[in-house]
């Protein structure tokens, strides 16, 4: 009589390794920074680079699973960003404990990035392909115009705001958070490598929990062939609209881990470059691959670091190896290759 075995899918061995290659990487790292064996340069980037791989599997969800290209993911990360550099500025000397702080902060960044996504989505999510990138990407521009001619101070009287000009008037004890184009200066860094790996960890969750379910097979439905997916009753701008404000709301997550984790931020930084260096992250790791996305990420967030000497050459660089990835993926011959190898290890597998 046979004996029943619980049978693993693909899809959960997959997630599985991927939290498995998170907590590992993390783990070394951390014990490799307590014993000082990383050099200050890494050291510094590790922050960063959690940042950069919860962005781009943020936007592999709009991107790789909901399979619209969105080229507004900074312009979501800068929403994030500012949030919440600003409520941390402003509740720094009301809450003490930069654990709790931090994330608070990171809770208003992303509902801020969230209600920005609302808004961008409700009139974008009706257009498709070429145009929604366009105007995501129109999206990005305008808000980091608004953030350069926005002035934000605190006194005992709470935050105060002005656009175009600072009038701002504080009273005693007042500073000014942020200064137009001058971005928010001073910044305390509170920021550390266990609160990005959670962070992580918390969008890895989400982003999973999300695909297997109810609604995320609805959502690569759309992806796979919209037409079929309407004419079997799926909402098209409601499954749309889960996935698109999910993403923004883990990029403004991002946005403000990032930005605690720097001195000063001004809206340039988050400018049609960091579009495109987190749509690269995607590309190279492969859509709809979260641990593709996150080794890519860390790749190319550390390498221009240990590369510095080559600097002047990194956008050269991404671009060949974009245009390389490309040719590599869609070539009829070397699918065939590797789909061959690929059979026979699952045939030997089944044999075993």
């Amino acid at each position: 009589m046979k004996k029943n075995t619980l049978r693993i899918t693909k899809t959960t061995k997959v997630n599985f390794a991927t939290y498995l290659m998170v907590i590992v990487a993390f783990v070394v790292l951390q014990s490799m920074s307590n014993a000082g064996m990383l050099k200050s340069a890494l050291q510094g980037q590790l922050v960063p680079i959690c940042a950069y791989v919860t962005m781009a599997l943020a936007l592999n969800l709009t991107v790789g699973v909901l399979g619209e290209l969105s080229l507004g993911h900074a312009g979501f990360m800068s929403v994030g960003a500012f949030a919440g550099a600003v409520v941390a500025s402003a509740l720094r000397d009301a809450i003490p404990a930069p654990g709790l702080l931090l994330a608070i902060s990171l809770l208003v960044g992303a509902a801020f990035a969230a209600i920005a996504g609302v808004l961008v989505g409700i009139p974008v999510l009706r257009l498709n392909g070429d145009y929604l990138a366009i105007v995501t990407l129109a999206f990005g521009e305008i808000i980091k115009s608004l953030i350069n001619n926005l002035y934000i101070g605190v006194d005992a009287k709470g935050l105060h705001s002005s656009f175009v000009q600072n009038t701002i008037a504080l009273g005693e004890g007042g500073r000014m958070i942020l200064s137009g184009p001058m971005g928010i200066p001073g910044i305390k860094k509170i920021s550390t490598f266990v609160a990005g790996f959670i962070l992580i960890m918390i969008t890895l969750v989400i982003i999973f929990d999300l695909v297997n379910s109810r609604s995320g097979r609805a959502i690569m439905a759309l992806r796979d062939n919209r037409i079929a997916a309407e004419s079997v009753g799926i909402h098209v701008t409601k499954y749309k609209m889960m996935a698109f404000v999910t993403s923004a709301a883990l990029a403004g997550a991002a946005g403000a881990l990032f930005a605690l984790g720097q001195n000063t931020i001004v809206a340039s930084k988050f400018d049609f470059n960091q579009s495109i260096l987190i749509l690269v992250f995607v590309v190279l790791g492969g859509q709809g691959r979260m641990w593709g996305s996150i080794i890519a990420a860390a790749a190319l967030t550390v390498l221009p670091e240990l590369l510095r000497e080559f600097a002047d050459y990194r956008m050269l660089v991404y671009a060949i190896v974009l245009i390389l990835v490309m040719l590599l993926t869609n070539n009829p011959t070397l699918k065939n290759f590797f789909g061959t190898i690929t059979a026979k290890f699952r045939k030997s597998e089944k044999g075993a």
